[in-house]
């Protein structure tokens, strides 16, 4: 029997050496589908955002306009799940001139600027190393295998969970030519990532950090993540604004509610779901009326304008869950019966263009007594009640998820006093954003079976 074993593994070895691995990458890559595991929304230009514990970036942009002058760039990304193959959403959205960019490389994260030796492999685009991005458009980069994945080139497709790289990141290096002008970025990302000096020129190839010697805590000129995966492979979106952004998580910690509702995902469905954040800090559902670099808004466009771009062209979308409208209450001097019909609209848009997408409405957390601007008052307080008796019942949603609930103290009608202070930089609480805390307590408030029936 042990025999006839030896024998039977030889054969197969002999039979996959025999196929070129071209082939068998060529014959990897016709199976499954693509599914997002990785978003970031974008907005700009910079500096335009809201960022939190960003390094002062003078030194790496000394000038906003100019934005980056022949560097490169080291954006560390976590997927939400990993699969043989990847590839990478470049975007100029909000740019005002062709971006070029070339030197990009995909590797396995190290730890501060350094790539894994021997990870780092070139992304090309159209099958060249460089490629111009319009103003106003991205670019897919090509797939490539990941030879560190399991089921990459040397193994069939789908490999199965690969437990060693979950919470591990991506790194993807690229170099943009000559000077960008004004900047795409995500401002809010609570995770380092690094920049060369300006002039370093392309430098994407070195898996060490010294080339890269600034930090900033928001991603530039990516927007977006695939894998191949299992064509059965479901994708969550988490919409909305700082909340769902994670303002007032703990930087670098990955304790956003999106990301401790994808752990929860993870421990009971593994990688057959992945859970992507679609947020924007001071986000709106119908304002501002006009969004474009030369009239930006901190808070990005609103969910209308960005709706395509940060929900419905992202592969392989299952559910949304949705969270926002405290910023069209206040910011927007909006109505509640205003933000309610601009949800209408957008789940009537969601359902044109797929009417299986499902689509989970989250209540709005108590804002009562924050010491940001008017969110605090009773009057804000009350619209805030009226939206989220329209949530529940408006009969507009698949599923409602109720994180005022889950958040409110009874007593005082604020958040629960755990969930109050900073845990980005340790200050008080703003009794607005909910702390690491608050969102692991929302990400537990969710029913899985109502968001994936």
């Amino acid at each position: 029997m042990k025999r006839r074993m030896a024998a039977l593994l030889a054969v197969a070895a002999v039979l996959c050496l025999s196929v070129p691995a071209g082939e068998r990458q060529r014959d990897a890559s016709s199976r499954g589908a693509w599914r997002t595991a990785w978003t970031a929304s974008v907005q700009g230009p910079y500096p335009v955002g809201y960022p939190m514990g960003q390094p002062k970036l003078d030194l790496a942009i000394p000038d906003a306009g100019k934005g980056a002058v022949d560097q490169s760039f080291r954006m560390l990304v976590k997927p939400s799940i990993w699969g043989p193959e990847i590839r990478v959403r470049f975007t100029n959205a909000l740019g005002t001139k062709p971006l070029v960019v070339d030197g990009a490389y995909v590797g396995l994260h190290q730890s501060g600027g350094a790539v894994v030796a021997g990870t780092n492999q070139p992304l090309r685009f159209n099958g060249k190393s460089r490629a111009t991005i319009a103003a106003g458009e991205f670019l897919w980069s090509d797939p490539v295998a990941l030879a560190f994945a399991r089921g990459g080139p040397a193994a069939p497709f789908p490999g199965g969970r690969d437990e060693l790289l979950k919470g591990r990141k991506l790194a993807v290096s690229f170099h943009v030519v000559g000077a960008s002008g004004p900047m795409t970025w995500h401002a809010l990302g609570l995770n380092t990532s690094y920049l060369s000096w300006p002039g370093a020129g392309s430098v994407g190839w070195d898996e060490g950090e010294s080339r890269f010697p600034f930090s900033t805590v928001s991603w530039f000129f990516i927007d977006a993540v695939d894998v191949k995966a299992r064509e059965t492979t479901q994708v969550i979106v988490c919409l909305g604004d700082s909340i769902t952004d994670g303002h007032f998580s703990t930087l670098n910690g990955d304790d956003r509610w999106p990301d401790a509702f994808a752990r929860i995902v993870d421990a009971r469905l593994g990688d057959s779901v992945a859970v992507v954040n679609a947020g924007i800090s001071g986000n709106e559902v119908v304002g501002p009326d006009v969004y474009a670099p030369d009239r930006p808004y901190n808070g990005g466009p609103s969910i209308l304008d960005r709706l395509e771009r940060d929900v419905l062209s992202l592969s392989g979308v299952s559910a949304v869950v949705w969270l926002e409208g405290i910023n069209d209450l206040h910011t927007g001097k909006k109505t509640a019966k205003q933000v309610e019909d601009g949800m209408r609209k957008t789940v009537e848009r969601i359902r044109t263009h797929n009417p299986d997408i499902r689509i989970v409405g989250a209540t709005l957390v108590s804002a009562l007594g924050s010491t940001i601007g008017e969110y605090g008052t009773p009057e804000i307080d009350a619209k805030r009640k009226e939206l989220n008796e329209f949530i529940r019942n408006g009969g507009v949603f698949d599923a409602v998820v109720d994180f005022d609930a889950a958040t409110l103290d009874p007593a005082t009608g604020r958040l629960q006093a755990a969930f109050g202070p900073d845990s980005t930089l340790g200050g008080d609480p703003d009794w607005l954003h909910p702390n690491r805390a608050g969102y692991v307590k929302m990400a537990e408030a969710i029913d899985l079976d109502a968001v994936l029936p």
